[in-house]
């Protein structure tokens, strides 16, 4: 028995003056329901995170206090993927017949200002810098182009992308293309990243309702199945942001052991994704979860980002949508708004952006502080 995806709802990412981050979340509930067809009363539980913008099951006084079982989800970037997996097991196990996951966020201007303490940490990790994200990726990204020989325009290559693709995307922050020359020439921030090759904080909220697979098609003729949700954490020694440590073998990330068990999960392999959705917190994240996931050989990258490969043309299209770089972060929300695209690409209503050719299996990955990854496997 798998979990089906009967109905999506999303509040566009950016910024909205004068709306909370629970009130967009509550757009986003109010649309997936009514794609599914049905009401917040039939809900037979929710899970849902935020991470700036209140506990999500304050949503129950937007919507309605019905007495619904709804667990608040905090897990990082991977918050919205997390919740994800939860909802499936609640599906797949028959504790429940059909549920809501929902996603928000409403971050202030500027950089998060992460407190070690938060993540078990002494103050002397942020006193050092390492609790500075940008540093942490441009260190490891600068290692990982050293080791597999990766050459600094494909990084340029994927923010372009980004904002290609965001133009088409309606739901998008950022929707004005930037060419490689202006991405590549813009202010440094941490070498070898560039100002328009990070994502920003953002606000926007997402909501999936979800069901048992055998009653999929009373809501929706166009079903999505979830054949995998995966989640797991670090382990010692891997190359983790907020880690203190980095083992000299190479110790597997969360992303590797997530996508792993979701593969395994789905009994696919990464030659059978049609899309996919990946994290792309800033061009190099993107460019080495193409490998973590399984899409590439590490240091396969600079010639399949030269060819065009992940564009929507492209042989594997990753982030249609424009990705964290074009959507921004709400953290709550960005694991579904992956979801969300998928599920648009599957059904054929992704519009501008849509792929042009037949799809049947999509991809999401999800990757958070302190070492956190969500994956799914979804299928028409």
């Amino acid at each position: 028995m798998r979990a089906a995806i009967v109905g999506i709802g999303i509040h566009p990412f950016g910024r909205t003056p004068g709306v909370s981050g629970l009130q967009q979340g509550a757009v986003a509930a109010r649309r997936a329901l009514a794609d599914a067809g049905v009401r917040w009363q039939d809900m037979q539980f929710a899970y849902g995170g935020s991470y700036s913008a209140g506990n999500a099951d304050a949503l129950g006084n937007e919507l309605g206090l019905t007495g619904i079982p709804f667990i608040n989800v905090l897990n990082g970037c991977a918050t919205g993927g997390s919740a994800l997996v939860a909802a499936c097991q609640a599906i797949t196990s028959g504790a429940a017949d059909l549920g809501l996951v929902v996603g928000f966020d409403k971050h202030d201007r500027g950089a998060f200002n992460a407190q070690p303490a938060e993540d078990g940490l002494g103050d002397w990790s942020g006193e050092a810098g390492f609790m500075v994200t940008t540093q942490f990726f441009a260190m490891k990204l600068r290692r990982y182009m050293h080791d597999h020989g990766i050459h600094a325009d494909s990084l340029v290559r994927v923010a372009e992308k980004a904002y290609a693709n965001g133009a088409l995307n309606p739901n998008a922050w950022r929707r004005t293309p930037i060419g490689f020359d202006e991405i590549q020439r813009s202010t440094m921030v941490n070498d070898p990243l560039t100002k328009y090759m990070f994502c920003s904080p953002a606000e926007g909220g997402v909501a999936l309702v979800v069901c048992r697979e055998d009653r999929a098609k009373r809501y929706t003729p166009t079903p999505i199945y979830v054949s995998a949700a995966a989640m797991r954490t670090r382990r010692a020694g891997a190359f983790e942001v907020y880690g203190t440590s980095v083992s000299l073998d190479d110790a597997p990330n969360a992303t590797a052991l997530a996508s792993r068990a979701a593969y395994e999960m789905a009994g696919l392999g990464p030659a059978d994704v049609h899309v996919a959705s990946i994290q792309d917190t800033e061009s190099g994240a993107e460019l080495m979860h193409m490998a973590e996931n399984g899409f590439c050989e590490h240091g396969e990258q600079d010639d399949l980002l030269a060819r065009g490969a992940t564009r929507i043309d492209g042989r594997l299209p990753i982030n249609t949508d424009g990705g964290c770089l074009a959507n921004g972060e709400p953290i709550g929300a960005s694991g579904l708004r992956q979801v969300h695209e998928i599920v648009l690409q599957l059904r054929g209503a992704a519009g501008a952006r849509q792929v042009q050719r037949p799809l049947m299996t999509g991809y999401t990955h999800v990757y958070g502080a302190p070492g956190v990854s969500a994956v799914t496997v979804l299928q028409k």
